[in-house]
């Protein structure tokens, strides 16, 4: 773990213009710079970089943040990886807290399995480039049509057909036999008297991690042997976990962002062929059903995933085979099943990238759409066939998490199978109430409070200023995962990034008579607390407690602390809030417009306190109006009787916070 003390270094020397111009050509515009969005297909220059504040904005996607987020974006790596990425750029030791005596033990041991791999690489390169026996391994993948530069890419090798040519080759070069056997590289015979190369007279494929250390191989037999299975892959270690790993995603990390839309496919050469054809957003699952893990990692660069199979029997198969998950976690997918008697490999080696993305576009098509088709095809006119047809494509449908989907998939789906929408719609509801009902069960003894409830149980205890009959709903809004009124919290929180620290205003302490500064931040959190109100986004209400709790403190800057947290998210968010897309919000008074915020802290940032005030309490009355037309309809005097004096407390507040406010408050944004 990085200290915060690093972290805080690692900015102060990162500058932002010199980490980008690494990858974009910047140009001077103004106070700032701008150049082509990297993230997204920029044709003229959308992204800006803030020297002063230490961010850049694409104004085109929306992609911000500081350097550490430029470079996790770009190099699709984790927030402590882009920290250590600046500190090695910037030359800053990294200072992290100390180590167990078993996790020293852990992580040098990962390491040497690491280098152990990245030596049995260059050891297979070394073979298939210049060695007389490599040369039938570079013949096979020429005739396979790949070329010189796709094959040093993904640094295609040879494994000799001797016994054990690279396990002595390896401990002639100093490399413990057991590394070499954790790894999966050497295996020793049972009664420990023979080890041998576990790849012999094998093609090699490595296979790269996301940050792009080579974790595992996989060999492809030469000679045909019913004794030999065609592909050996590397067993699991501390390195690799199969079902957490995808083939190619280190090269094609980037295009899958860029396009936005990832394609998966079956095998090594099925991913070689497509990036040698033009097309790099592709990975393989490596032959095996698509697991939780390797979703999880297509997730975090796309919502959109094609899966390609070969047009054959077996390939419609597998393109129904573990897709049920990808619908589950929320991914959009679609399928699309080439020409009979093609794969990924032979079609890619046949057309070009052009050739290729237009018969994709053609013929993918969702897979709730797919699945019907195919599975109606095949069961004619037999009802008891139909019946199960029918229940499959319902469970199938009642997965997906997004309703608007779920709804079309269910219309779509009626008017394909003929029969009634509400039918559909009914067993869906079925299936859905069965499912939650298992969830439930299974955590029924486990019962963790979210930030949410947290958040309601902390509302529920503070003392009330605002009426007694509103506290209720401060605790209902607060058990709401997401926040009605986010906008004007997020304002708010804007104040206290960009000048949490700042003086409000001096008064003195009644009972100690002592001056006391009140900053943005504290003013903030203070003056909703009196009024039992707070922020109801988790992430926003522990910032305003941290920037209230420090803000006193010598030499704290809001701006600087934020941007330089250790949760990515929270630097993140800064950087957004410290963007230029915000522009100075606009009082308007009987004096004319208040144009500038600095000069006039105190009284925006009452106002805008007003206005959440305002939007709660008119938001209280909302919904006491609906319940007292219930009870209206009802003819439940009692409850009209309670609403009503509820409503006369609510309309008091609201017409105290209108004298306050006077007229709206505008917050503009491009």
């Amino acid at each position: 773990m990085i200290d915060q003390a690093t972290i805080d270094k690692i900015f102060s020397a990162a500058n932002i213009v010199e980490v980008v111009s690494d990858f974009v050509t910047l140009r001077k515009q103004g106070t700032g710079y701008v150049g082509l969005c990297p993230f997204h297909d920029d044709r003229s220059p959308s992204m800006h970089v803030s020297l002063s504040k230490g961010i850049f904005k694409c104004f085109a996607c929306g992609a911000g943040g500081n350097a550490a987020h430029f470079i996790m974006k770009h190099e699709n790596v984790s927030y402590p990886d882009a920290l250590r990425y600046l500190a090695k750029k910037y030359n800053i030791p990294i200072e992290e807290r100390e180590l167990t005596p078993e996790e020293k033990l852990d992580r040098d041991e990962r390491e040497s399995l690491l280098i152990v791999n990245e030596w049995a690489r260059q050891f297979f390169v070394d073979q298939l480039l210049n060695t007389e026996e490599g040369k039938i391994g570079l013949r096979y993948f020429i005739e396979r049509g790949f070329r010189e530069d796709i094959i040093k890419k993904f640094s295609l090798g040879y494994s000799p057909n001797n016994w054990d040519a690279l396990g002595q080759a390896a401990l002639k070069a100093g490399y413990k036999k057991e590394f070499l056997e954790k790894t999966g590289l050497l295996v020793t015979s049972e009664n420990n008297d023979r080890s041998y190369d576990r790849f012999r007279g094998r093609v090699m494929f490595p296979v790269f991690s996301l940050a792009g250390k080579v974790i595992a191989f996989g060999g492809r037999v030469l000679k045909k042997d019913e004794k030999s299975a065609k592909y050996v892959n590397s067993p699991e270690s501390k390195l690799y976990h199969k079902s957490d790993e995808l083939y190619g995603i280190f090269f094609a990390k980037q295009a899958i962002v860029k396009a936005d839309r990832c394609f998966l496919v079956e095998g090594y050469t099925d991913v070689i062929s497509m990036h040698q054809a033009g097309i790099e957003n592709v990975v393989a699952s490596s032959g095996t059903s698509l697991t939780q893990g390797q979703i999880r990692l297509i997730h975090r660069f796309t919502n959109n995933i094609t899966v390609l199979y070969d047009g054959d029997a077996p390939g419609i198969k597998a393109a129904l085979r573990g897709i049920d998950m990808v619908l589950e976690s929320g991914l959009n997918v679609k399928v699309l099943l080439l020409p009979d008697g093609e794969d990924p490999d032979s079609f890619a080696r046949k057309h070009n990238a052009t050739e290729f993305q237009e018969y994709i576009k053609q013929n993918e098509t969702d897979f709730i759409h797919f699945k019907t088709k195919l599975l109606l095809d095949g069961v004619g006119d037999d009802p008891l066939k139909r019946s199960e047809l029918i229940q499959s494509i319902i469970r199938t449908i009642a997965i997906v998490p997004d309703n608007i989907i779920r709804s079309v998939y269910i219309k779509d789906c009626s008017v394909m199978m003929g029969i009634s929408e509400d039918i559909v719609l009914n067993e869906v509801k079925k299936v859905r109430r069965t499912r939650a009902a298992e969830r439930d069960k299974e955590h029924e003894r486990v019962i963790i409070p979210t930030p949410a409830e947290e958040a309601a149980e902390e509302a529920a205890q503070a003392a009330s200023v605002i009426p007694n009959a509103i506290v209720e709903a401060v605790k209902e809004e607060a058990m709401q995962e997401k926040s009605p009124f986010e906008p004007i919290e997020r304002e708010l929180l804007r104040y206290i990034v960009r000048y949490g620290e700042q003086v409000l205003f001096h008064c003195v302490d009644e009972e100690t008579q002592v001056d006391k500064d009140f900053r943005v931040a504290e003013f903030i959190r203070d003056d909703l607390e009196r009024d039992d109100l707070t922020f109801y986004t988790p992430l926003y209400r522990s910032m305003m407690e941290e920037a209230a709790s420090r803000c006193g403190k010598e030499g704290f800057s809001a701006q600087k602390y934020f941007l330089s947290h250790p949760d990515a998210n929270v630097s993140l968010l800064a950087a957004d809030l410290l963007s230029d897309k915000y522009k100075l919000s606009k009082i308007f008074n009987r004096g004319g417009a208040i144009d500038t915020e600095e000069d006039h802290l105190y009284k925006i940032v009452k106002r805008v306190v007003c206005a959440f005030k305002d939007a709660y309490i008119r938001n209280e009355i909302k919904k006491e109006q609906e319940s007292l037309k219930t009870a209206q309809d009802a003819r439940d005097e009692e409850q009209m009787k309670a609403i009503l004096i509820k409503l006369t407390e609510l309309n008091k507040v609201k017409s105290y916070l209108s004298k306050e406010l006077g007229e709206r408050i505008f917050i503009n944004k491009i």
